[in-house]
């Protein structure tokens, strides 16, 4: 990790440089500069100032307002957006998210000192180098995240915090400092002020990231109550059978590690058995069953995305994959055609990661002979792609314009009809050619 020099991009020199030639201080801040410290390219290079909105807006020939009242300006280098925001100090805080005002400063350090983590709460510019006045750059080296100064007034401040602290710990592999993590317990109650929307951001950073098991931290510190109950209760119930070797909470977090870091994959893996504390079942032998549980997950993953703000793509998707995600088969092509048909061609390969990340995060009991079956199914999959075999309606060789100039009445019995052809072709691929399926009309 070099502390000496960052590579600012050309144009965020230029707009330093333009503030610094008239009088101000500038600085890049923040996230880009953790991110370049950390040899990671930042996604957007932000910039504080002592110079007034107004002043950057006289200075500047392009801008345009962002958050005046909060101190930002954007300003457009050849087409390419930079917030440039005046050093401020923060008000009181009405809503645990927004200050009430915010207080123009002269001071970096002010300014530095309202930010939530150390490791966000650095500043650089080419003349001065690295300005570091609360131990950002040892937290980075430490692998720390700590709250700038009183950590129950930071997450006060901004309940948010909370959850980004999480995020940030999944994300760059950080532990939480002590402090902090007492902070956060204490407030996590605050997140439900928190829109759902803001909520959902964080919540799908930290699922994606290489840590989506820091779950469990937020479990521990009493996150995820707030706005995700459903996950307590799966870290509060017992599997008692041979497939499985963990709670069904625990067995989620390992079902997720082992899938890629895809928003879809991971959002299936979290809300996959919802279903099973509610459905818990004991026989006389004292072993559990969770009967018609993807039923019951589905429902509730549709209500917690639903709660959670989440897009109708996102919703069908998941909800889709976790009715689905314990689908068995055995291997072979006409049951890999039906299932092809019934869960759907687009979400068909998703299925299938769905379940190997699902069997790896049982015990080992029959193990073999389930990831067995499914390199088989996987197989029999790439087989029937390859073919072009239909297994949808799309695919048939006839349409409902065929089967009205064959001689069929238009109306609802075209659509069954269809229907009946596609499960003929399901059943025999070879059939499906105009010519032989309109012989089938009869």
């Amino acid at each position: 990790m070099d502390n000496r020099k960052i590579v600012l991009p050309d144009k965020v020199k230029r707009i330093i440089l333009n503030l610094q030639s008239h009088g101000y201080e500038a600085y890049a801040v923040g996230g880009c500069v953790r991110d370049s410290l950390l040899g990671r390219t930042p996604e957007d290079w932000d910039i504080t100032t002592s110079a007034t909105p107004f002043q950057v807006k006289a200075i500047f020939p392009k801008t345009f307002d962002t958050g005046i009242e909060h101190g930002t300006v954007t300003v457009l280098m050849e087409k390419e957006g930079f917030e440039v925001t005046t050093y401020r100090i923060d008000g009181e805080y009405e809503d645990a998210r927004h200050p009430k005002e915010v207080t123009f400063t002269a001071s970096l350090t002010e300014d530095l000192r309202r930010r939530d983590f150390t490791i966000n709460a650095m500043a650089y510019n080419d003349a001065e180098g690295l300005i570091d006045v609360f131990g950002g750059l040892a937290d980075l080296q430490n692998k720390m995240i700590r709250c700038v100064g009183n950590a129950r007034e930071r997450f006060s401040e901004d309940a948010l915090r909370i959850l980004r602290g999480i995020r940030f710990a999944a994300q760059l592999g950080f532990e939480i400092d002590e402090e902090t993590r007492n902070g956060m317990r204490t407030l996590a109650p605050t997140l439900k002020k928190i829109s759902a929307e803001r909520i959902q951001v964080e919540l799908v950073k930290l699922l994606t990231s290489d840590r989506p098991d820091m779950l469990r931290e937020a479990y521990q510190l009493g996150i995820t109550r707030q706005f995700l109950p459903e996950f307590d209760l799966l870290m509060q119930t017992e599997q008692e059978t041979p497939h499985h070797m963990y709670n069904v909470g625990e067995h989620t977090l390992h079902a997720m590690t082992n899938i890629r870091a895809n928003k879809i994959l991971r959002l299936t893996m979290l809300m996959h058995d919802m279903g099973k504390p509610a459905l818990k079942t004991m026989d006389e032998t004292g072993r559990a069953h969770f009967k018609k549980h993807a039923l019951e997950s589905e429902k509730i993953a549709k209500e917690i995305m639903t709660k959670l703000k989440f897009d109708n793509d996102t919703k069908h998707k998941v909800s889709r994959l976790v009715l689905y995600h314990d689908y068995r088969m055995p291997a072979t092509d006409r049951a890999v055609r039906r299932a092809m048909n019934r869960i759907g061609e687009d979400l068909f390969p998703f299925y299938l990661e769905v379940r190997r990340a699902d069997v790896l995060a049982q015990s080992t009991y029959k193990r073999e002979e389930k990831i067995e079956n499914l390199d088989q199914i996987e197989k029999l999959y790439g087989q029937i792609k390859e073919a072009g075999q239909c297994v949808s309606l799309k695919g048939l060789a006839v349409t409902g314009k065929d089967l009205i100039e064959a001689g069929m009445q238009p109306g609802k019995e075209i659509g069954e009809k269809l229907n009946e052809l596609l499960e003929l072709v399901i059943e025999c691929p070879e059939y499906n050619t105009k010519e032989e399926l309109l012989k089938h009309l009869g």
